[in-house]
């Protein structure tokens, strides 16, 4: 195989080396939207039954299908790989810049630019910005050849940033920086502490439980059972957790959508700004400071892509199931796995185009790129 050929087999091979489950996640989350929107019409009591038992704010089902989102999620996560990205201190400290400085802010501004008379979708979509990816990238960078190893140590890096930092940048961009801009905050009712809760909550119990969860499993199975067993039959769960708030939500929520449906349009539309923004800006940013390509790569998707299931955790938490943040935070997955899936091409593209060099390199002996590693 020469070195142009390698790009061009991983190109035309993404959607193939997707499992089923991810290949089709926008058609399932469809699915989920219209079972829950004929579920809210045949079960007009589903509010006060969900309502019946809850976990503080949250009812019990609600938290119990938040937390199968994350658990999985958290599970793959290789703890004990974080002191090797740190050495490469220039690609660490562009990627927290970009995940926990630009990324909040860009998504900041586009939900006040395209939202602004519409509080509760712009407060989720803020939300939505404020959750870094720790989930799906790992998916997507490996299709666009990446860096396997760095995009695994930034997702433990943004789990933990995530516990630090979610409820005080969340404090800082919902109520402290529209003060400071005289923007209107009349709408919003909730505290630091209130976000902290549920971030505790829904990504602290999960993320003590992956951990442990990774750790009694290589130890006494070892990483590759761990990793070649174990995690391909509990990766599905995420996605039934997923699958399952949906449903709820849209059940709960159905009244509001078919009355209003052009709102899902305008919620999408900063969306899909925010990834371009994001992505694009990342690449061309790594690629001027002359990052290799599959480290580019990495930095770019962590940096576009965002934690959906934390956002919807937080939103429906703190402003409950109904609200127009959780539906705000449900429309992320929707509008980010097709547009993610895209920029896998473009990644793949950009390698032949603009990284021939390190295309040659990365097929000569010795080498790992994601394709050949396989």
């Amino acid at each position: 195989m020469t070195a142009t050929d390698q790009p061009q087999v991983a190109e035309a091979d993404v959607l193939h080396r997707l499992s089923l489950l991810d290949r089709f996640l926008p058609a399932w989350i469809g699915a989920a939207m219209m079972l829950g929107l004929v579920l809210g019409a045949a079960i007009p009591q589903l509010d006060d039954w969900l309502d019946s038992v809850k976990v503080g704010t949250v009812s019990l089902p609600i938290a119990i299908g938040l937390l199968l989102m994350m658990y999985p999620v958290l599970a793959k996560v290789r703890y004990r790989r974080l002191d090797e990205a740190m050495s490469d201190r220039r690609s660490m400290t562009v990627s927290l810049v970009l995940n926990w400085v630009v990324g909040p802010a860009v998504m900041f501004a586009l939900a006040w630019l395209f939202l602004s008379d519409l509080p509760e979708y712009r407060t989720g979509l803020i939300i939505v910005g404020l959750a870094r990816c720790i989930a799906m990238v790992l998916i997507w960078n490996d299709l666009a050849c990446g860096d396997r190893e760095l995009a695994a140590v930034l997702v433990a890096i943004n789990s933990l940033f995530q516990i630090a930092c979610f409820s005080l940048l969340g404090w800082f961009y919902l109520e402290l920086l529209p003060g400071w801009l005289g923007l209107d905050t009349e709408a919003l009712d909730v505290s630091m502490w209130e976000i902290a809760k549920v971030v505790l909550v829904f990504l602290g119990i999960p993320l003590a439980a992956g951990f442990l969860t990774r750790l009694i499993g290589e130890r006494t199975k070892g990483t590759e059972w761990y990793e070649q067993r174990f995690l391909p039959r509990l990766a599905p769960v995420a996605l039934y957790g997923l699958l399952f708030t949906i449903v709820v939500l849209f059940a709960l929520q159905g009244d509001k959508i078919t009355s209003e449906p052009w709102d899902v349009v305008r919620i999408a539309l900063p969306l899909l700004a925010y990834f371009a923004v994001m992505w694009f800006g990342s690449f061309f940013l790594g690629f001027r400071l002359g990052f290799p390509y599959e480290r580019n790569t990495s930095i770019a998707f962590t940096a576009a892509g965002n934690n959906f299931e934390l956002a919807i955790a937080v939103s429906i938490g703190v402003f409950g199931v109904t609200s127009g943040e959780a539906l705000a935070g449900v429309v992320g997955p929707l509008i980010e796995v097709p547009v993610l899936v895209g920029l896998v091409y473009v990644a793949l593209w950009a390698r032949r185009r603009f990284y021939k060099l390190a295309s040659m390199a990365a097929i000569s002996p010795g080498s790992s790129g994601a394709v050949s590693g396989e």
